[in-house]
């Protein structure tokens, strides 16, 4: 039997349309969080030329409906004192609202009315593609966005993760000539077997599933299948350099193609214990590169979860350009290290115990707890894969941090990208 980590209740049910519901009561009183969870991110966009369209819909979800124009939802937000938003990543698209226990159902009948009800006109698409382009050049502006956009491109040739949420800049500039476009990208992937609700916080979960059936009932399914395309595995180091025009520290970026979430592989989980017991501000590097030599003033580094396979990142900030490359011997030298001598019992231990607390200490509002039962929702398609995850995080010995590390941190699997001010 697997021990449980996950703290709160979680009920759950599925509307005849497939749609997913899941309620978690919580000691919130007064409080709710309305989550929804569409599987599509820019993972989505397998189309030559059609970048950018899964951050494009976060934008136009808030175009408005017959019922409910862009001012009227925002005026019914604002009298309820609720707060919402939406963000995209490479795997999902979210929309989230926290408000007052009692306007549970008006949040519902808003939010379910714009997935199945959204319209726009050519003008309104046209508009909002050009504050798209506003949003990727304020954006990549900023020295980290462009590195993480040039680290994509550079260890991608085939997945669509080869290119960022925003999309690529010669897609997002050809997007007000896709309205076309924009109809079948919501067609396809806005469907209720597609996404999930969850409401957590001061809610009774039958009263929920009530108000879900009510309002999302209606909601059609027939999501599209979907097939990205598979990387190659990689054969040979890849280097790429970034030249900044404006004063900024340099930036070096390394990373390893590493396995896609799964919550009962230990190699997934044993690169997470890795990424602390190498990085964090308790380890040997840290304290060399941060504390003692003072050439890096930022440090952090693992493999955020991702539906396909996905890149294990050593990210640091360092503080002149010319000792570059002795942080990256470092690194280098640090993940030998651990492909060669197991971790001390004790070192693990602790770090495993670090892993789990951090994760529980994540949990303590409505919105931290609905935003990441969607994570591992949008992921695996269960709950259930929560608690598995951290099981398997319990059986991570020694040998399979060095397993681990063998398999993911060989120079032919890596990529090294510079960024400096020149």
């Amino acid at each position: 039997m697997i021990r449980p980590t996950f703290p709160y209740p979680i009920v759950e049910t599925k509307l005849d349309n497939g749609l997913p519901v899941v309620a978690i009561p919580l000691d919130t009183p007064g409080l709710i969080a309305h989550y929804v969870a569409v599987r599509t991110g820019s993972r989505n966009e397998i189309e030559p030329g059609l970048t950018g369209f899964a951050h494009f819909f976060e934008h136009m979800m808030f175009r408005g409906t017959p019922r409910f124009s862009p001012e009227r939802y925002n005026d019914v937000l604002k009298r309820l004192g609720a707060d919402g938003n939406a963000f995209t990543t490479d795997d999902w698209t979210c929309y989230h609202v926290t408000a007052a226990s009692e306007a549970l159902e008006t949040i519902m009948d808003l939010e379910a009315d714009r997935f199945m009800h959204l319209r726009y006109d050519v003008e309104a698409f046209q508009k909002e593609a050009g504050a798209v382009l506003g949003e990727y050049n304020k954006n990549y502006s900023i020295p980290f966005n462009a590195l993480f956009e040039k680290l994509a491109d550079t260890a991608y040739t085939t997945h669509t993760y080869k290119h960022t949420t925003m999309g690529f800049l010669r897609d997002i500039e050809t997007m007000p000539q896709q309205y076309d476009y924009s109809l079948k990208f919501f067609d396809r992937w806005y469907r209720p077997d597609n996404a999930v609700l969850v409401v957590a916080g001061d809610c009774d979960p039958e009263r929920v599933f009530e108000l879900a059936r009510r309002h999302y009932g209606p909601w059609r399914a027939g999501a599209a299948s979907l097939r990205t395309p598979a990387e190659p595995p990689q054969d040979a180091e890849r280097t790429a350099h970034l030249p900044w025009a404006a004063p900024t520290l340099p930036l070096l970026a390394m990373a390893f193609h590493a396995p896609a979430f799964d919550p009962g592989a230990v190699e997934v989980r044993a690169l997470d214990v890795l990424a602390q017991a190498c990085f964090a501000p308790t380890s040997p590097l840290y304290r060399e590169l941060v504390l003692e030599r003072q050439w890096v003033d930022w440090l952090a580094a693992g493999a955020e979860d991702h539906r396909d396979p996905t890149l294990f990142l050593v990210l640091a900030r360092v503080k002149e350009a010319a000792h570059i490359s002795g942080v990256r011997a470092a690194i280098e030298r640090t993940l030998a290290s651990a492909a060669d001598a197991a971790l001390p019992e004790e070192r693990l231990a602790a770090v495993r115990s670090r892993l789990r607390y951090g994760f529980l200490s994540g949990l303590m509002t409505p919105d931290q707890v609905a935003n990441t039962v969607c994570h591992f929702f949008q992921l695996s398609g269960t709950t259930g894969a929560i608690d598995r995850s951290f099981a398997t995080l319990d059986d991570v010995a020694a040998a399979d941090l060095v397993r681990a590390a063998g398999t993911t941190f060989r120079a032919e699997n890596r990529t090294v990208v510079t960024l400096i001010h020149s």
